[in-house]
């Protein structure tokens, strides 16, 4: 499992945040600065143990009114080869040196474990502390015959969030294994508190991720941090 190192990052995560967050479609700040605090979020393990995956939620305060996002990280070692678009910035970490922080939408290791998680085969983690199962983080999925393994994954950054489109099982020509079958999975980028039975069952989807997060004035929120939309054989 990854390990949690209490050390510093410079610059710090909400600081490149703050400075990528303006040029996002999906951003709700009107043209002001981001002023962002970390709200919550989870974190996933890399089968392979080199790529850092974390789910943030952080608050951005600079507007009227409070707006939270969900940031979907990956951490790494080395640049990502094809990924200079999603390089949210390089910071050095007090004991793994410089680290490489993409909007992990666009990495497929992190899509790979969100995707597992979805079906039940990654156990969500705590964000804070090491080796520690995160439970509140509740995956659902409707539909059978999925494998976790994702041969392509097509990306769309757009006003509402992030479309995660995957094919999985075999690639197309593949002789063997299972059927190639694609969905979308909607990585929700403003997180937004929904009742808890909406949260249970979420109409019109075949598949979510619910989790928490805390509210500016300490209060905790739930609701979906990804959705299944649809599924083409």
């Amino acid at each position: 499992m990854a390990v949690i190192h209490r050390t510093t990052m410079t610059p710090g995560k909400l600081e490149l945040l703050a400075s990528w967050l303006p040029a996002r479609p999906w951003n709700l700040g009107g043209g002001h600065e981001p002023r962002l605090t970390k709200a919550g979020g989870f974190r996933l393990d890399d089968p392979q143990g080199e790529v850092g995956i974390e789910f943030m939620a952080v608050t951005d305060e600079s507007g009227d009114r409070p707006v939270t996002y969900q940031m979907p990280l990956s951490y790494r070692g080395a640049p990502l080869p094809g990924a200079d678009h999603a390089l949210i910035g390089t910071s050095e970490h007090g004991v793994l040196g410089r680290r490489w922080i993409y909007d992990g939408a666009h990495d497929p290791v992190l899509v790979a474990q969100l995707f597992a998680l979805v079906l039940g085969e990654a156990e969500p983690q705590a964000q804070n502390v090491n080796n520690t199962p995160d439970p509140s983080v509740i995956a659902h999925f409707a539909e059978a015959g999925h494998t976790a393994s994702v041969s392509s994954v097509d990306v769309t950054d757009g006003p509402h969030g992030t479309d995660l489109r995957l094919l999985t099982g075999s690639a197309p020509g593949s002789p063997s294994g299972p059927a190639a079958k694609g969905l979308t999975i909607r990585v929700n980028r403003v997180l937004r508190p929904e009742p808890a039975e909406s949260t249970t069952h979420a109409t019109g989807d075949v598949g979510h991720i619910t989790a928490d997060w805390l509210l500016p004035d300490g209060t905790k929120a739930r609701g979906r941090y990804a959705v299944v939309r649809d599924i083409t054989p």
